[in-house]
């Protein structure tokens, strides 16, 4: 079968056609020489050559052969002179999925990522010739490239499948460079499955420039920030940090709620109930005090309550108004990426990384057993758009009237507006086909050997539920409302029961975040929320005479705005307009892990060293760390991908007042490092003031006498903001040279014992992780630091025994093997989860605690400067 190509004129695609390949010419008598064996296997051949032509089809899909029994991407031989083509993906699992929807005249092949990127060990970009980018093959990437060039070779067409975003199109155009093939064609798809995948490879586009522009100025712009504040913290703060265009707003965030909650001002409030009886008798029924001489009602003392609970001892209470409607509450939108990470931080507890990391696992595809094997179950999970693709929706339709009744389905299809400014290149999370529900799926999620299925299953199940309810009818309620009047005041009393319960059938009645925020506001405002009433109150009709019970007064205090939780701070980060959908997750790992923020109890609160760089860096870059600006380049990279700017000219229009601002800066920036604050502390060995200090650990006390006292306590500050001593942690081990106790003290590659005699006595020792060292059978396992900050953990006889890993041991043997210890790992696909050493053991487990998470990938530092928008 040949195949011929043509271009359209007008949007330049390529369009692919299929046709029969042109009879040869008749044999010479010569060639009835053959022997039985080779006019067998010719017309094995000629029998396969007709299957071939008769695989086309009337509806014109392109030819298809099943993948290899192993399912792998290998390379395919050329087979005479037929066509034959490479398509590059980014992921391995997603090149095992769509091996098999193609033919044997494609070859498969994986970048895994990115295979260029700006160099680590200098900016990398030439501010003075247009801000040129100077790319470089990333460490480790050589041996993928070469396999790349050398799959390329020979092959008729290559099509570059990354991941369909911005940075699908800059990984897309550097693979197209380097390869330089002549005849190279970008291909698009939202969803992994066959039709999508053969449609996408019969109409293969040109490469976008600029979305690569708009690519690789986020790119430069991160580079711009980074690689020159980040020096600036260095030497101001402390050397490792790192500054970024849009983690350094987040923090920002973090650090401005931090001060709204030491700022606030609780102030008192009281509410008034009264648990009422109707006239049919039991059972009561509470309602709330709403109005006082028709006016909202305001009870700010005791004194004021009292006094209206004594005049409403003796009140007749009366139904003055009785209101009955239907109330419905209509099924939330299909998941974008933002909202995704909110509900499976709600209702799974999943960190924004983790769900990330999960839903990339669905999308490329996962085992499915038998004749379906490795199957995509969603679509792609980074976008911004709930536009669903008309095939979609009937195809939910159709489920909806089959398994719920039409009673359960509207008139017609729901349309959902895409919020301002979204991009709208693809549809909203939604599972790829309706032929696997969670139900038919579970059975082979159970099967797996991976720790990771249990929870890959239920984010499934939450995005196959939210697709299903978005398209179907509203849940309606009957909502009974009454005012009640005593004397001057005016009670209201609501209920609700569920009359029809709609799309809660498929998605349960939990709130969304949407709903639960507008709730919030509502009694913020202290305004009257009828969606309060639960369960059902007694028949009331106007002019009933009810009899009071008891009346409840309650003292309550204004509350401080609440810390941003994981889905909070996705939320506000959106509402701001800062980062796009792919960035969200790594904004919130990368503040985490570059310690700038901590979570306590699921809630983010600043540490010292945040608070620190986020007052520097306000101070001194308020332009480039306000949200609005960071919001408006936001809307200026937009615009480069549409056409609509230069990307110079806004390199340009940023790095100009930059430049100064940054000059500004390095002369005027406070000196932490040398900066010493005195206190009111003497010195109990010397008598002298103790300073506040800032080191590696962060701040701490030390005597202003030093070089010749160098006395130094850790302090913590009470809630008046005094100065409280933290005592050294004594524990019941002796000091082997004098005999006192040994303390724990904190240096700078981490804890360790010291003798509490210091300075006389200056014995100092490791502390054990609880691990006997592997190697010498001698010794024992401690955690260290690195010179340049990072954990490891050694033997305590070092430098006589060398044993070092860099994962955390832990004092548990291996279930499995019996080896004497298991290990903490971590990787950016599964997150954390703890393994046997012992490389012939597979035992492995999950680590459900998401703080893991944060503390394993700590373990591996970003390098300076990169900051978490460059994913987008």
């Amino acid at each position: 079968m040949a195949t011929r190509t043509k271009k359209t004129a007008t949007a330049g695609e390529l369009e692919v056609e299929e046709t029969a390949a042109p009879k040869k010419a008749a044999k010479k008598p010569a060639a009835r020489k053959k022997t039985a064996a080779k006019k067998k296997t010719a017309k094995k051949k000629t029998a396969a050559k007709k299957v071939s032509a008769r695989r086309k089809g009337a509806d014109g899909e392109l030819p298809t052969v099943e993948a290899d029994a192993d399912g792998e991407a290998t390379e395919s031989p050329r087979r005479g002179k037929g066509p034959h083509y490479l398509v590059v993906v980014e992921s391995p699992a997603k090149a095992k999925t769509i091996k098999k929807y193609l033919g044997s005249g494609y070859t498969v092949k994986a970048s895994v990522g990115h295979i260029l990127d700006l160099p680590k060990s200098k900016m990398g970009v030439d501010i003075e010739h247009d801000f040129e980018p100077q790319y470089e093959v990333i460490k480790g990437k050589e041996k993928v490239l070469n396999e790349l060039k050398k799959a390329a070779q020979g092959v008729d067409k290559v099509f570059l499948a990354t991941d369909p975003d911005r940075e699908g199109e800059a990984i897309a155009w550097h693979i197209h460079q380097q390869l330089g093939h002549h005849d190279a064609y970008r291909v698009m798809f939202n969803e992994i499955t066959k039709s999508a995948i053969q449609e996408a490879i019969a109409h293969p586009r040109q490469l976008s420039q600029e979305n690569y522009d708009s690519q690789q100025t986020r790119r430069i712009l991160d580079r711009l920030v980074g690689y020159q504040i980040s020096p600036l913290l260095w030497k101001k703060v402390r050397r490792g940090l790192s500054a970024g265009r849009v983690q350094s707003v987040a923090v920002r965030l973090v650090c401005e709620r931090e001060d709204a909650i030491k700022a606030f001002v609780p102030q008192e409030y009281w509410t008034l109930d009264a648990l009422l009886q109707g006239p049919s008798g039991p059972p009561t029924f509470k309602t709330k005090l709403s109005r006082v001489d028709g006016k909202k009602v305001e009870l700010k003392d005791k004194a004021t309550t009292d006094a209206l609970v004594a005049e409403l001892q003796n009140a007749s209470f009366v139904v003055s108004k009785v209101d009955k409607r239907e109330r419905r509450r209509n099924a939330p939108a299909p998941f974008i990426t933002s909202k995704l990470q909110q509900e499976a931080a709600n209702r799974l507890h999943f960190t924004a990384k983790k769900t990330m990391a999960l839903a990339q696992r669905l999308y490329e595809g996962v085992m499915l057993g038998g004749e379906e094997g490795q199957t995509a179950l969603i679509t792609y999970m980074r976008t911004d758009s709930t536009r669903l693709s008309d095939q979609a929706v009937a195809g939910v339709r159709d489920f909806i009237g089959t398994t719920y009744g039409a009673d359960y389905l509207p008139e017609a299809p729901v349309v959902y507006r895409t919020k301002k400014g979204a991009q709208d290149a693809h549809e909203a999370i939604r599972p790829t086909s309706l032929e696997y529900p969670p139900s038919k799926v579970k059975a082979h999620f159970d099967a797996m050997n991976d720790d990771m299925a249990a929870d890959m299953f239920r984010l499934y199940e939450l995005i196959w539920n939210r697709f299903v309810a978005c398209q179907m009818m509203p849940a309606v309620y009957d909502q009974t409302s009454a005012d009640i009047t005593a004397g001057r005041a005016t009670f209201r009393a609501s209920g609700s029961t569920l009359k029809f319960p709609g799309y809660l059938a498929v998605y349960g009645a939990t709130l969304t975040p949407e709903e639960e925020a507008a709730q919030e506001k509502a009694r913020a405002a202290g305004e009257d929320s009828d969606d309060d009433g639960v369960g059902e109150l007694p028949v009331l009709d106007e002019g009933n005479v009810l009899t009071l019970q008891k009346l409840l007064n309650e003292q309550h205090f204004t509350q401080p705005p609440p810390r941003f939780s994981e889905a909070t701070l996705v939320k506000e980060l959106e509402e701001r307009g800062i980062g796009r959908p792919s960035t969200y997750a790594a904004i919130l790992s990368t503040i985490q892990d570059k310690k700038y923020v901590e979570k306590i109890e699921g809630r983010f609160r600043p540490t010292d060293l945040g608070v620190i760089c986020n007052e520097l860096l306000v101070k001194h870059f308020p332009h480039e760390l306000d949200a609005a600006f960071t919001a408006s380049m936001e809307e200026k990279l937009d615009q480069i991908s549409e056409g609509e700017a230069n990307w110079k000219a806004v390199l340009q229009d940023f790095y100009a007042p930059f430049k100064e601002t940054l000059e500004k800066a390095e002369a005027e920036m406070r000196d932490v490092k040398r900066e010493e604050i005195k206190t009111d502390v003497a010195c109990e060995k010397c008598g002298n003031v103790m300073v506040i200090k800032w080191g590696k650990m962060g701040h701490f006390l030390a005597c202003s006498n030093y070089p010749e006292c160098k006395n130094t306590k850790d302090f913590k500050r009470d809630a008046e903001g005094k100065i409280v001593i933290i005592e050294e942690e004594t524990t019941d081990e002796k000091c082997e040279n004098c005999g006192k106790n040994m303390v724990v003290k904190r240096g700078r590659f981490g804890k360790f014992l010291a003798c509490s005699g210091y300075p006389e006595c200056k014995t100092s020792k490791p502390i054990s992780i609880g691990v006997n060292c592997p190697d010498c059978k001698q010794g024992y396992l401690t955690e260290r630091r690195s010179r340049f900050g990072k954990i490891f953990f050694g033997c305590n006889r070092y430098p006589d025994c060398k044993f070092a890993a860099w994962d955390r041991p832990l004092p548990e043997a291996c279930p499995s093997c019996q080896a004497p210890y298991l290990v903490q790992k971590y990787s950016k696909r599964d997150g954390p989860f703890i393994a046997c050493p012992n490389k012939e053991c597979d035992y492995r487990r999950q680590i459900v605690e998401p703080e893991a998470a944060a503390a394993a990938a700590a373990a591996t530092p970003a390098p300076a400067g990169t900051d978490a928008s460059s994913a987008a």
